[in-house]
């Protein structure tokens, strides 16, 4: 499905540290398009997840496992060391797991749109009925004008999401609804920034203080305008606050949040 690489070497002598990027959920790693082309003084490793893009056949794997997965996956492109890790949405859930399960792995982390609070009866009930629609082109469109994805970015969008197994999507549904963070997130003490768009859910705002909680060294942001996939909303923004994250230091533009 997905003809995007997932490992991208630098085109110029200077080489940073590794680093990795993990899509959201019913996306693949084509999504992270407009970063990889502004990130070339680096090795840039974008792997579809179980379940998604080139991997939409396999089966979800369940969030602990694609971590190891991940690691594992990294590893066997020649990144044996710490690497720097970005991920949004799905893909920021299961950073935690990959922070919690191999801290010693992590340089520092990059965490957007996490969904980390439990989700209520009816929450569950609409993606039941989302379901119920899941082969139907027009719930894909509707879903992208929902995530404020541009206009000539909705129908990648569309055929991916429409590639997706409904197992998939049930079993990381089932998973992910279920909130929280990795009990032992508290073993990885490197720099952490959680970002949220301001215009996402109450639910995801409120999970930065979830991540907080587990791992006290985090910088907890909004980012001004954006909404959940703000990495194709406002490319250049999502560009500069993650170079500047990066170099070592917090992009200004970002709004603080004080943890609870």
């Amino acid at each position: 499905m997905s003809a995007f690489p997932e490992v991208h070497r630098p085109e110029t002598g200077a080489v940073g540290r590794p680093l990795v990027m993990l899509h959201g959920g019913n996306v693949a790693n084509w999504m992270w398009q407009p970063q990889v082309a502004a990130l070339t003084d680096r090795v840039v490793l974008t792997p579809d997840l179980p379940g998604f893009g080139n991997r939409v056949g396999e089966g979800w794997l369940g969030l602990d496992a694609m971590a190891d997965d991940l690691v594992a996956r990294v590893t066997d492109q020649g990144v044996d060391g710490p690497f720097d890790l970005v991920g949004l949405s799905l893909g920021a859930v299961m950073a935690l797991r990959v922070l919690a399960r191999h801290p010693d792995r992590v340089h520092s982390a990059f965490l957007t749109g996490a969904p980390l609070q439990p989700v209520g009866a009816g929450v569950r009930l609409i993606c039941r009925l989302q379901l119920a629609f899941w082969r139907a082109p027009w719930f894909w469109r509707a879903q992208a004008a929902a995530f404020g994805i541009p206009a000539d970015s909705r129908a990648l969008y569309v055929a991916h999401g429409l590639s997706v197994h409904r197992e998939t999507a049930s079993a990381m549904n089932a998973e992910v609804f279920a909130g929280g963070v990795p009990a032992t997130l508290c073993r990885y003490s490197g720099p952490l920034l959680a970002i949220a768009g301001e215009k996402e859910s109450a639910a995801v705002r409120h999970s930065l203080r979830e991540i907080a909680q587990a791992a006290p060294q985090a910088q907890l942001r909004l980012a001004p305008g954006m909404h959940h996939i703000w990495n194709v909303e406002d490319a250049c923004l999502f560009n500069g606050v993650l170079r500047q994250w990066l170099n070592g230091s917090t992009d200004p533009r970002l709004v603080p949040v004080l943890p609870d």
